[in-house]
């Protein structure tokens, strides 16, 4: 386990990149052809499906260690791409 602080710029970057591969994931899937609340919930996992395997390879012997403060930051960041490209829509 990662010991770490609640903020700083490595937060800021996990929220950042998870917003923006949670709308972009949401998009993609539209291009699909894939319903609205159905192509919000694939960008939303495919954010957090990224988050969660940085932080595996995080956990690797050589790594930082899983972060769950990261983690936590990737899923705020993944809820507000989410919201915001549904509100978009």
């Amino acid at each position: 386990m990662a010991d770490d602080a609640w903020t700083g710029k490595d937060k800021a970057q996990h929220f950042v990149a998870s917003a923006l591969l949670a709308a972009a994931g949401s998009e993609y899937a539209k291009h699909q052809h894939i319903n609205g609340s159905s192509s919000a919930g694939i960008g939303l996992l495919f954010s957090l499906s990224i988050g969660a395997g940085k932080e595996a390879y995080d956990s690797r012997p050589s790594g930082s260690g899983w972060s769950w403060k990261d983690f936590s930051w990737d899923l705020a960041g993944a809820a507000t791409g989410y919201t915001l490209w549904t509100l978009s829509q």
